[in-house]
């Protein structure tokens, strides 16, 4: 059983200044909107557990990898400006709030089960993968009605790793800028810190069609 160690939210670092894209509203459009009853886009990934010859250095180093995450998180959270959604009207219209809220940052823990318990049966342990991640059963839609989340991470400490679960609002974006979000996560934590400065380039939170993309259906998208 999974057991949670602490629960917080991680804000842009920025947040506290007068920043005009903590003031911005976005309206999402048809192809956003039909992902409102889906799930959350949930993925993550294994890193190495921080070990030393004492339980309790072990126990330190593995906090403070996981104070490093939340502080490498809020930069980039500021980077890309990712918040709340809102709703209202009388006939309900969804819109992402751009007002710096944050995410959700959960530290957790299973005892006694390891990597290889997850990575080496055919058939994947479904109950345990599960638990890796905070939104489970959580539809897009409730980030306007209940106020969940748009984004939640989840770290889980094991015997002998830690997985990094990531929770995304689909109506917010989709699988290309959710993994632009981890990997630029992954260069700050790496590298230090935004300032040492990171490769990937800003995405486009506009919801404006490209000209005559609307002739080609079969090339349309929507970049968050």
């Amino acid at each position: 059983m999974v057991r949670f160690v602490s629960t917080s939210i991680v804000t842009p670092e920025s947040s506290g200044h007068d920043h005009k894209e903590f003031s911005r509203r976005i309206d999402l459009g048809p192809l956003d909107l039909q992902l409102l009853l889906a799930d959350h886009i949930q993925k993550g990934i294994f890193l190495h557990k921080p070990t030393t010859t004492t339980s309790s250095s072990s126990l330190n180093n593995t906090n403070l990898l996981v104070q490093h995450l939340k502080a490498a998180l809020s930069q980039t959270l500021d980077i890309l400006r990712l918040a709340e959604t809102e709703n209202h009207y009388n006939t309900t219209s969804f819109s992402i709030d751009c007002n710096g809220a944050g995410a959700l940052f959960v530290h957790a823990a299973f005892d006694g089960v390891t990597v290889a318990d997850i990575l080496d049966p055919i058939v994947v342990p479904d109950d345990v993968v599960y638990s890796f991640f905070s939104m489970n059963g959580v539809l897009n839609y409730e980030g306007a009605v209940s106020r969940s989340p748009l984004v939640a991470v989840q770290i889980t400490e094991l015997v002998d790793g830690v997985f990094v679960g990531c929770s995304m609002n689909h109506c917010v974006c989709d699988g290309t800028f959710f993994w632009h979000l981890f990997n630029t996560w992954s260069e700050i934590s790496r590298g230090g810190g935004f300032n040492d400065g990171v490769s990937s380039p800003h995405f486009v939170f506009g919801r404006d069609y490209v000209e005559n993309i609307v002739s080609h259906p079969s090339r349309s998208h929507t970049l968050p």
